[in-house]
């Protein structure tokens, strides 16, 4: 008795629907056993691992182009939903059965013969798969959608964070999140590009799988993903997340900026690091200083400083950048205070940061046992009305009072948290601001120099080789006042100063003044 011929096909998608089947190399293994136990002769093997709701399977093709080719073969198949997820395979596959081309179909888990009732099942096996896929599909829609509506990340966390399996959603990573923060605010300050920022992230273990650093396009995704920001993805679109941000809107918009401005590079062959340029204006014209590379003697190479005179004609002539490092210096020796001043300072605002927590904690808890009695209140209104204890009239003109009561209580909560930013930091960062200028001043850090001028001076200017610079107001004066004095001796423990401000009262600019005009004010006395 002769063999009946068979094409073997087993397939197992990527993709989360087929979770529960059985691997390949399973299905090729019971497939060969039910063939020898059948006498059925396997001509050849076809096996492929991709989704079937939707045409276009290499395997699949080129089986079917076989068996149009041939007469009368058999397939050999695990499940009908193994060969087809859709219509259009579906019907190819009956199609062939209804000309012959397919004599038989044997599947261990399913029964079939090519008679009417045969082809008719079949017909419900292939409708029951494709409608699997469709009612799946629309499942897993709906899923992401409600998730979405949580504010809850669908996928992998992205570096950064870590997926917890209690809350279904993402967690900054204690350490992880740090070197994004780190890394945003070292891309920030425009001293890197992608490769030398994929170093960076390298060196912090931030790596390809091999253990080499990044390309360029996932230096760029780190740089431009969202989600550090607390938002959500699907299909590259973003929703409000409910996860802890990482980053905050200023530092994750400075990259955007720097990322675009990196986007249109200037057309030059070479770039020049000119530490100063951008940094200060013509006093003369009101024009941009540039810099430029100058050769002198020797062959040695000097950095200048200039005017653009794009605004016309303009008589200023070159400072080498070793002057005007020079004069920035004096300038920072003039704003700078002693170590013991500041240290001094620092330790006063933080005996101020405790007082003004412990104010703001009993403020919020006045307001939160005001709330709690206005819903007791609430309760036993509406019971009261339930009882008919009082008049509906009564209930809401009483309701319509505490309600009102309810939300003024909710506003004055919302007031409290947002005075309870600590005024105290504005403070602190003027004095580490000071202290850090005692610093600069042997520093050989010229972009670091150039920064900390940025942020705390105004209206730089070059005039006849000579630098200007106006500082704020608490700055000028204590660079004023701290001329009077030597710092020898300096503040003794005795002599200290005896602060009687109340900052809450007082805008964070009165508080600058204030504290350095007191602090002066006691020095000199």
């Amino acid at each position: 008795m002769n063999k009946q011929k068979y094409f073997l096909y087993a397939r197992k998608s990527t993709e989360d629907d087929d979770k529960q089947i059985m691997s390949i190399e399973a299905q090729l293994f019971e497939l060969r056993e039910f063939a020898r136990k059948e006498n059925l002769e396997i001509l050849e093997e076809f096996q492929e691992s991709k989704s079937a709701k939707k045409p276009g399977r290499e395997k699949f093709g080129e089986m079917m182009g076989k068996i149009e080719n041939l007469d009368g073969v058999g397939i050999l198949a695990w499940h009908p939903d193994r060969l087809a997820r859709n219509s259009i395979d579906g019907g190819r596959i009956i199609y062939a059965v209804d000309t012959t081309k397919i004599v038989s179909l044997r599947f261990p888990t399913f029964w079939f013969e090519p008679t009417p009732q045969g082809l008719f099942m079949l017909q419900v096996a292939f409708g029951q798969s494709k409608y699997y896929s469709d009612n799946l599909r629309q499942n897993v829609q709906r899923g992401f959608r409600q998730k979405l509506r949580r504010g809850e990340w669908l996928t992998k966390a992205p570096y950064g964070y870590v997926n917890n399996p209690k809350t279904r959603n993402i967690e900054p990573d204690v350490v992880k999140s740090k070197i994004i923060v780190r890394a945003f605010e070292e891309y920030k300050t425009g001293r890197h590009g992608f490769e030398s920022m994929a170093e960076f992230l390298a060196l912090h273990g931030v790596t390809t799988k091999s253990g080499t650093p990044l390309g360029k396009a996932s230096v760029w995704r780190i740089l431009t993903n969202k989600a550090y920001l607390g938002l959500t993805k699907h299909y590259n679109e973003y929703f409000p997340g409910s996860f802890t941000p990482i980053l905050s809107s200023d530092l994750f918009e400075a990259v955007q900026k720097r990322l675009q401005e990196r986007s249109h590079p200037r057309k030059t062959k070479k770039s020049h690091n000119f530490p100063f340029t951008g940094l200060f204006r013509c006093g003369e014209c009101d024009s941009m200083i540039t810099a430029q590379w100058t050769t002198g003697k020797m062959g040695v190479r000097y950095r200048y400083y200039r005017c653009t005179k794009k605004k016309g004609k303009c008589s200023q002539l070159y400072l080498q950048e070793d002057a005007l490092v020079l004069q920035l210096k004096e300038r920072l020796e003039e704003i700078a205070l002693p170590d013991e001043w500041t240290d001094y300072m620092l330790r006063k605002t933080d005996e101020w940061d405790k007082e003004e927590k412990v104010s703001s904690g009993s403020q919020l808890g006045r307001i939160k046992n005001n709330e709690r009695e206005t819903e007791q209140k609430l309760d036993e209104l509406v019971s009261l009305y339930l009882d008919g204890d009082i008049p509906k009239e009564n209930y809401i003109f009483k309701k319509n009072e505490l309600l009102k009561q309810k939300v003024s209580l909710a506003q004055k909560m919302d007031s409290a948290r947002a005075d309870r930013k600590n005024w105290v930091e504005p403070l602190r960062e003027w004095i580490l601001d000071m202290k850090k200028a005692t610093q600069l001043v042997s520093s050989d850090n010229f972009f670091e120099i150039r920064d900390y001028f940025k942020k705390i001076g105004t209206n730089s200017q070059l005039r006849d080789k000579s630098v200007s610079i106006s500082f704020c107001p608490p700055t000028e004066f204590a660079c004023a006042r701290r001329a009077d004095f030597k710092f020898s001796p300096p503040c003794a423990p005795s002599a200290r100063p005896h602060f009687s401000l109340t900052p809450e009262q007082v805008s964070n600019c009165d508080v600058l003044m204030s504290f350095t005009r007191t602090f002066f004010e006691k020095q000199e006395s």
